[in-house]
């Protein structure tokens, strides 16, 4: 019999228990340490590094004094979102919550801010914290009418050993930064990581700017730079900013090049040819140069939407040059593989890749796929998109080679990937993957009885294929699978299990398992108008440990006159037991907000068919985006949507990325287990003034004040 001298947990030294609360990263688990003891408490404090701070600003004697030993502080969440975060209209004394954040948290090294105007930075940082090293900026609504540069003035000035900043949520002008870096030569030679990857752009850094930013910043680490490739604009990137990104930052470890057109993020048109009518102005030479003078690359993302031709030499060079190499993204380039006869080539020579993402290679095939397979076999994470000309066949085989390593997919935009044929074609790796994204594209589900044979026959195919066009990629596939006499065999052991033990069968494909049982993280895309009710008939019906799901819906309602259907077909993701998180994504559906035409469907009752049934899931996290009308710049939440909304009553958090009226919002009061609700205008332009009868800053606070009044049991 165990006496009240047993061993437990607290009875370790204080130094075993820090590096245990250490490890811990998860907030709630966090918190109910810190309930057991007071010792538990003090380390628990102790150990958080970070913290985000969410409640209204105004709100001064809610600020914690408890974790003084926090680092990274997030600021950008505190509500009312998007508004300036020392408002007069809710804050009397701007300095006292400036001097309030610095006697809370006095060793804050990393701070992330909602920066609506100048002032903002202005007063934080008259409070100094002194090893001030990372800041990111936020900021949606337009930029205000100041001189260039205005808003990143004070920054530099007061952080003159500021080593990262991070603008990718900062709407600001490209012509803003520069002069700044000029004019504080010592903060710009400090700057380690520099983050430009703006979304609101509609053009970018020109070649100018960027010449300009590296010439003073020589030893940045990270660069990552929102810009255009696209020859028929004044200032556009080619081999000069290339040229100069070499010569001047030659200690890149990372570097992300994307075209602003890709940042939107939109699914392109699978019948495209993949070919753009212009080229971009990148040369074999300057891909050479840029290779060679980067020897510290470890990631690299070139997003040019635009041709770079014949780029498979220029790709050896990358694997020669640069050794460190791990994480690749090749956006519009063609040719990176020629796959001819057994000699790896192009991309296939980076051996040392973990990570690789080809995204609208126009001459990519199945072959080519199998020689990326051999070549990159420490590949754990794999993206495919905009890719017309491979198969399921040569996606089966490259899964096959690459089955001790890969569990992160994604295939999206290929012409002979359907969904279906997608989760076949990963039907060798299916009980490893840890994350997926596939496209919802149903072309043909009925005939899943004969799936089994199909599939086999694949293997054969590949294996032959294979056979004859590599001996070693023969070796490698009869080392995971045997030879063909041994897939013969197992093709009849199947066909005589079928008659026995057909009720165990998930779907009727032929294999006993059928399960995606380390999938934690399933991301989908939908055109709109389309149902998510087939999703399990296609093969992802048994998802025993899903924990996440984001689901993408794009296109314009104004095309499709009448609702054929009730509902989108949430319900039927009750099949995952473990689903508590969701993102649903409605941002890219267009349609008529106010007033439909006749014969026309307005948003509110396609909100009504998105979110029908989703009261049946078990969520406890969902991020919202409504869907919107483009003409009048406004996302907003409707009745209906509200209401099925409030059906959710197992929520603990709501993020809804638009607008609503005070009285919608009422309804989530209703659901018990709420605790932090939050409306972000995280779009650009978001509203600079909102509807009247929207929600406005009196109106949060009422709303905020009424859900902290519940009793909250959990």
């Amino acid at each position: 019999m165990a006496g009240t001298n047993a061993p437990c947990l607290s009875h370790l030294p204080d130094e075993i228990l820090t590096i245990v609360f250490a490890a811990i990263s998860d907030t709630r688990t966090r918190n109910a340490l810190s309930l057991v003891c007071r010792t538990f408490r003090r380390l628990e404090r102790r150990t958080r590094t970070s913290l985000t701070l969410r409640g209204n600003a105004r709100d001064l004697h809610f600020i914690p004094d408890c974790f003084g030993y926090v680092i990274d502080l997030d600021l950008s969440l505190l509500s009312p979102w998007g508004h300036g975060l020392f408002a007069i209209s809710y804050q009397s004394d701007p300095g006292l919550l400036a001097h309030r954040l610095r006697y809370a948290f006095p060793r804050v090294t990393s701070i992330t801010v909602y920066v609506r105007s100048a002032s903002t930075l202005q007063l934080l940082l008259n409070v100094h914290w002194p090893e001030l090293r990372h800041v990111k900026l936020v900021r949606w609504h337009q930029r205000p009418a100041l001189a260039p540069g205005s808003d990143f003035a004070v920054l530099f000035e007061k952080c003159q050993s500021l080593w990262s900043l991070d603008l990718s949520n900062f709407y600001h002008w490209a012509e803003d930064l520069p002069p700044v870096l000029t004019a504080n030569p010592a903060t710009a030679a400090s700057l380690k990581r520099l983050n430009l990857l703006t979304t609101s752009f509609s053009e970018g850094y020109r070649t100018h700017e960027i010449q300009s930013i590296t010439a003073v910043c020589p030893n940045l680490e990270h660069l990552l730079v929102a810009c255009t490739f696209d020859p028929r604009y004044l200032g556009y990137v080619g081999d000069e900013a290339l040229s100069a990104i070499a010569l001047n930052c030659p200690k890149l470890s990372l570097l992300h090049l994307a075209d602003t057109s890709s940042l939107a993020n939109r699914r392109g048109d699978p019948l495209d040819e993949g070919y753009t009518a212009e080229d971009a102005r990148i040369s074999r030479t300057t891909l050479n140069q840029l290779f060679s003078g980067l020897p510290m690359l470890e990631e690299l993302v070139l997003d040019v939407c635009k041709n770079v031709r014949d780029s498979s030499f220029a790709l050896e060079v990358l694997n020669s040059k640069c050794p460190k190499l791990k994480v690749l993204k090749l956006g519009q380039f063609h040719g990176i593989c020629l796959a001819i006869g057994s000699q790896l080539d192009g991309i296939a020579l980076c051996q040392g890749l973990e990570s690789l993402s080809i995204k609208n290679c126009a001459d990519l095939t199945d072959m080519g796929l199998i020689e990326i397979a051999r070549g990159c076999s420490r590949l754990v994470k794999f993206e495919v998109q905009g890719c017309k000309h491979i198969t399921e066949k040569g996606l089966r085989t490259m899964a096959c080679l690459l089955r001790k390593t890969l569990i992160d997919v994604k295939i999206s935009c290929c012409l002979n990937l359907d969904t279906a044929a997608s989760l076949r074609a990963l039907e060798p790796i299916r009980e490893w993957i840890e994350r997926l994204h596939v496209d919802c594209v149903w072309n043909d589900l009925k005939g899943t009885d004969n799936l089994g044979e199909t599939i086999l026959a694949f293997d054969l195919n590949g294996f032959n294929e294979s056979c004859s066009s590599s001996p070693k990629a023969a070796g490698e596939f009869v080392d995971y699978f045997g030879s063909s006499a041994d897939l013969e065999a197992s093709k009849r052991k199947r066909q005589r299990c079928n008659y026995s033990m057909e009720a165990t069968w998930s779907n009727g494909n032929g294999y006993l398992c059928n399960s995606w049982e380390r999938l934690k993280y399933l991301s989908l895309w939908i055109g709109v108008g389309e149902l998510l009710t087939p999703l399990p008939m296609a093969g992802l019906e048994d998802c025993p440990d899903l924990e996440e799901i984001r689901i993408r819906v794009e296109g314009d309602c104004r095309e499709r006159q009448r609702l054929t259907e009730r509902e989108f077909g949430l319900s039927i993701l009750t099949c995952y037991p473990q689903l508590i998180k969701m993102q649903l994504d409605c941002g890219e559906t267009r349609g008529y907000a106010l007033t439909a035409p006749s014969g026309q469907v307005d948003l509110s009752l396609w909100e009504r068919f998105f979110l029908n049934g989703i009261g049946t899931l078990t969520l406890e996290e969902l991020d919202y985006w409504p869907p919107q009308d483009e003409d009048v710049n406004q996302r907003s939440l409707s009745l209906p949507a509200a209401g099925l909304l409030r059906e959710c009553d197992t929520l603990r958090k709501l993020f809804i990325h638009g607008t609503t009226h005070e009285h919608f919002m009422n309804f989530f009061l209703k659901i018990s287990n709420l605790r932090d609700v939050q409306l972000r205008e995280d779009y650009y332009p978001a509203p600079e003034n909102d509807m009247s009868t929207e929600m406005r800053v009196a109106s949060c606070s009422r709303f905020e004040d009424a859900l902290n009044r519940r009793l909250i049991y959990d």
